[in-house]
């Protein structure tokens, strides 16, 4: 297990908030110190950028959406990701840089380079070494949401092209990108993410 910081990632609906909370329980149960965060999010400042991002009725251009992430992702990087890996812990995240880079960059055309160099000005070097990615079909995903936020209502293409671009992202960094079937029940998605990632 050489990863510190992983990225938990999918369209919507793959099940990212549970395999996360997984994973970082079993890591704790081995006694490993570990910081489990979600994006955005996780600060007092990234929880009100939250509010403007997903649960919002005003309508947000792409480039402030990408922005908005990058900049609650920042902050979360500076106030307690970067001091955990400085502290020798690992963290979880649900969602991460990669879900803008499949969202924004990807889906909404802005340009995955583009929308990475944003991101790496505000991250300084606090980028995950492992990813998850789950990948289920973008319409079981949007069922099985117990509620839509302002991204997901804007329905099925835009979460065909997210799969999209998580999917060429996969392609192009397979030492970085583990990839499961999320389509299964959860508990077998669990298992393989665990297997794959912490180890018997």
């Amino acid at each position: 297990m050489t990863w510190r910081y992983l990225a938990i990632e999918g369209v919507d609906g793959a099940g990212k908030t549970t395999v996360a909370a997984a994973i970082a329980a079993a890591l704790e149960g081995r006694g490993e110190a570990v910081l489990l965060v979600r994006e955005p999010g996780g600060t007092p400042t990234g929880e009100a950028i939250r509010r403007i991002l997903l649960h919002s009725d005003d309508s947000v251009a792409a480039w402030t959406e990408a922005m908005l992430f990058a900049a609650s992702r920042a902050q979360l990087a500076a106030e307690l990701v970067g001091p955990a890996l400085e502290a020798g812990m690992r963290v979880v995240s649900d969602r991460t840089v990669y879900s803008s880079l499949a969202y924004q960059g990807g889906a909404r055309g802005l340009g995955i380079d583009r929308v990475r160099e944003v991101n790496e000005a505000g991250l300084q070097g606090v980028w995950p070494d492992r990813v998850l990615l789950l990948v289920v079909d973008p319409a079981s995903g949007l069922e099985r949401e117990d509620a839509a936020d302002r991204i997901s209502v804007e329905g099925i293409a835009l979460q065909a092209r997210v799969a999209a671009a998580y999917d060429d992202m996969a392609r192009q960094d397979p030492e970085r990108f583990e990839v499961v079937d999320a389509s299964r029940p959860i508990d077998l998605v669990v298992a393989d993410a665990l297997a794959a990632l912490v180890g018997p």
